[in-house]
């Protein structure tokens, strides 16, 4: 498996996104999952924010040419109102786009609409209970203004015993007319679980059947993802003709980004050793690489992920207990 187009091994390290710290926020302890994109020949991202209660979601724009720098912009996801499923908190994680990894990466309506997946989780706190997956849309070329559908699109209550923990992130791809969502969730709720990774086939977006009983990308046992196979994010190669999926595995103690190669988004092929790992002590993300976004931008690939490490003083210490963390970057070319 020849992966080197794949590879980002130069890091930015320094954070391109952090926690305000700032009571009431909706980043005040962390930020999480970052979503780059392109719309209107600007580049976007999607991120997530925790502030003890829930996630919600916010929009930012590219500042610099580098994608180093960052604007926010507004609040777009926040949480549901009273009532609803989705009250807790929404966490988006993607927008429908052009898939192929050498273009370039526009959102794209279908039937009229832009279409934003996202989860939610049902209690307060920390990723609190078995998350659902839910769908937003919007005609507003602002991308500031979204509608949400009244209930889940796609739930683990009808699912397999390994995803009956929850749902996690989602990705979603067309091919041949079809679309398939790829999502990892967890087998317990509680105690020590396992993540792996699923896909579930629609033709509207809106109904989903299950592609498979079982997951797509397994954990391999006794290697750096036994534990973890989570947060796909799927692109397709037009160089190579394959689909390619970047994930994170975890070893129950690091986090890592590793690959995964398929011709027909069933069946796939991991590369056994991480693609982007973590850093040395006292780095930026000595003990996390993970949740990836990749971007080609300006001929060399970018790698935005989420980066963890031990605190440093107090003031990082309350924004998210004993992990400070943030959103960077790593590319194919040296900065």
């Amino acid at each position: 498996m020849n992966i080197n187009s794949y590879l980002t091994p130069y890091k930015l390290k320094k954070p391109v996104v952090q926690p305000s710290g700032k009571a009431g926020a909706f980043n005040r302890l962390s930020v999480d999952c970052p979503f780059v994109f392109r719309h209107n020949g600007r580049v976007y991202m999607l991120h997530v924010g925790f502030d003890g209660i829930g996630y919600q979601t916010a929009l930012l724009t590219a500042e610099n040419d580098e994608l180093t720098k960052w604007r926010f912009l507004n609040l777009i996801l926040p949480r549901g109102e009273k009532g609803r499923w989705d009250a807790v908190g929404r966490a988006g994680t993607w927008i429908m786009l052009d898939d192929d990894l050498y273009g370039n990466r526009e959102i794209r309506k279908i039937n009229g609409k832009y279409w934003l997946f996202y989860h939610s989780y049902p209690g307060e706190g920390y990723e609190t209970g078995p998350a659902e997956i839910g769908l937003a849309w919007t005609e507003d070329e602002s991308l500031l203004t979204w509608n949400f559908c009244n209930e889940p699109v796609y739930s683990w209550r009808e699912g397999s015993d390994w995803e009956k923990g929850g749902l996690y992130k989602c990705c979603c791809v067309e091919k041949d007319g079809k679309y398939y969502m790829f999502y990892n969730a967890k087998n317990v709720t509680e105690g020590t679980w396992t993540e792996q990774t699923g896909v579930a086939v629609s033709d509207d977006l809106l109904t989903w059947e299950r592609g498979s009983s079982e997951p797509v990308a397994k954990v391999t046992p006794g290697n750096w993802d036994w534990h973890f196979v989570s947060d796909p994010q799927v692109v397709y190669d037009s160089r190579l003709d394959q689909w390619v999926m970047f994930y994170f595995g975890l070893d129950h103690a690091h986090a890592r980004e590793g690959i995964a190669i398929s011709k027909d988004l069933l069946k796939w092929e991991k590369y056994p050793n991480p693609i982007l790992d973590i850093g040395q002590e006292g780095s930026l993300d000595s003990i996390h690489a993970h949740k990836p976004s990749v971007f080609m931008h300006n001929g060399m690939l970018h790698h935005f992920y989420c980066a963890v490490r031990p605190v440093k003083d107090e003031e990082e210490r309350q924004k998210f207990g004993n992990d400070f963390r943030t959103i960077t970057v790593a590319r194919s070319k040296a900065w």
